[in-house]
C-alpha cells in the first residue's frame, strides 16, 4: 500500500475517532498530526477528556463501535478499560487517548508532542 494511500487511511481513522468521541461528549477533542515529527510510529493521536470515568469507558466503546463499524476494525492493542483514568486504543495509525480530567492535566500529552500539527474539535 502506497504511503499517501495509506495516510489518507490513517486521517479517515482519526476522522472516525473523533466522530465516536462527540457522540458521548468527549472534551477538549484535539488530533495531533504525528506524520512530521520525528520517532513517531503513529499517523495521528485523538486525545479527549470526560469527567467521570463512566464517561470515559463509554467513550472508549463508543470509538471502537463507531471504527468497526465503519472500518471493521478492532483495535490492535487497548490499557486502562474499567479503571476508568486514562484508556488507550491503539489503532497503529492513530493512538486514541481519553482520559480523565485530572489525568489529562497531569500527563500533557499535548505538551509532550508540542511540535505536532493540532487540530481541535467541539463536542456533539
Amino acid at each position: 500500500m502506497s504511503k499517501k494511500k495509506n495516510s489518507e487511511l490513517s486521517a479517515k481513522l482519526a476522522e472516525i475517532v473523533v466522530h465516536g468521541m462527540q457522540e458521548k461528549k468527549g472534551n477538549e477533542i484535539v488530533r495531533l498530526d504525528m506524520r512530521e515529527v520525528n520517532a513517531t510510529i503513529s499517523d495521528y493521536f485523538v486525545i479527549c477528556h470526560a469527567d467521570s470515568n463512566i464517561q470515559v469507558n463509554a467513550i472508549a466503546k463508543s470509538v471502537e463501535d463507531e471504527v468497526f463499524k465503519t472500518l471493521g476494525q478492532d483495535p490492535w492493542h487497548k490499557e486502562g478499560h474499567g479503571n476508568g483514568e486514562w484508556v488507550l486504543l491503539d489503532f497503529v495509525d492513530v493512538v486514541v487517548h481519553i482520559f480523565k480530567t485530572d489525568k489529562r492535566s497531569h500527563y500533557r500529552i499535548e505538551d509532550l508532542w508540542g511540535d505536532a500539527e493540532a487540530q481541535s474539535y467541539q463536542s456533539a
